[in-house]
């Protein structure tokens, strides 16, 4: 018995040299470089916000951290590239919650999205901006619809991408007002916003960030905002929702993102230090010259319980226009 138990003791001395070897053995994290992926071309809001979440992992970390653009597919370019070598927690993505509640309805995707992904903090919340030609004789929403009403072949609206967000809320537009509105997609906002100042198509439904320069410009004019609430940095246009259409309230936000299998302890401090530097003020006014509210404190729970409800209401839209999956 007494040589049962002493070989049982050193068993468990024998278990504990292992596994602090083991531990000794891995490397410090971040062990390399830390890559942002952003699945949206350079320049746009999500490669600015990815900018800003560099610029605070390395100051906080010690480690260069390099933003690499991933543009194309609506950003499933950026999230194969994720899959594939985010799993040692140096490799996350920077993109909108749509990756996961509008992407998969619109497109032919291969990652699962309620599975594959893991939102670990919000870096903005941000709307979409109906926005139209300088020159059309329309001021507001109500003088657009009568204007629309009007046009025996109805009126075409841009949208950044088709399936998504920018396509549907143009869509639900029509609907609600009884008047006709075409779709005409384009790869991404600015050809889009090209088409728009050049007077080729009336009306968009596009992003804030890319919006809102051309707006105060004088270039395009904002007709209302589909977020909650006004936006800072256009006090002066309304929203949807108070003009009396609340089902075109579809406010969205960008986060950092990991694979769900990542090392827990790396996941939590990205968060952690993710909260921290979208939380200065410094960084929240930058957030919001981009046209964006600053970043809430919610889990990754709750993020993706928002994304199922908006993957289910997008999904019923798309079920009305009869979209199929490109």
């Amino acid at each position: 018995m007494k040589q049962q138990r002493s070989a049982g003791w050193w068993g468990l001395v024998f278990a504990a040299v292992a596994a602090a070897a083991t531990a000794q053995a891995q490397p410090a994290w971040p062990a390399k470089p830390i890559r942002l992926l952003v699945g949206a071309p350079a320049g746009g809001s999500a490669d600015a916000l990815a900018r800003l979440l560099a610029e605070g992992l390395q100051h906080d970390l010690g480690k260069p951290v390099i933003v690499e653009s991933k543009p194309g597919a609506a950003g499933v370019l950026a999230v194969s590239d994720l899959l594939q070598n985010g799993r040692d927690g140096h490799t996350f993505l920077v993109i909108q919650g749509g990756i996961v509640s509008e992407t998969p309805l619109a497109y032919k995707v291969s990652y699962q999205p309620f599975k594959d992904l893991k939102p670990l903090a919000q870096l903005s919340r941000t709307g979409l901006v109906l926005v139209a030609n300088k020159d059309l004789p329309v001021t507001n929403l109500q003088q657009l619809v009568a204007y629309g009403k009007a046009q025996k072949e109805g009126l075409d609206f841009a949208s950044y991408a088709a399936g998504m967000k920018g396509h549907t809320s143009g869509m639900l537009l029509g609907q609600l007002t009884q008047m006709s509105m075409k779709h005409v997609g384009y790869k991404g906002s600015p050809p889009g916003l090209t088409d728009l100042m050049g007077g080729h198509v009336p009306l968009m439904f596009d992003g804030l960030p890319t919006s809102l320069p051309l707006i105060k410009a004088g270039k395009i004019k904002a007709i209302a905002v589909n977020y909650p609430t006004r936006i800072a940095e256009l006090p002066q246009v309304p929203t949807f929702k108070e003009l009396g259409y609340p089902e075109l309230a579809q406010a969205g936000w960008f986060a950092v993102w990991s694979r769900p299998d990542a090392p827990p302890e790396v996941q939590q401090k990205i968060r952690e230090l993710t909260l921290r530097h979208f939380q200065q003020a410094a960084v929240q006014a930058r957030v919001r010259e981009m046209g964006m509210d600053a970043a809430g404190s919610a889990t990754s729970e709750e993020l993706m319980a928002d994304l199922r409800q908006a993957h289910q209401q997008q999904a019923a839209l798309l079920k009305s226009i009869h979209y199929q999956p490109q």
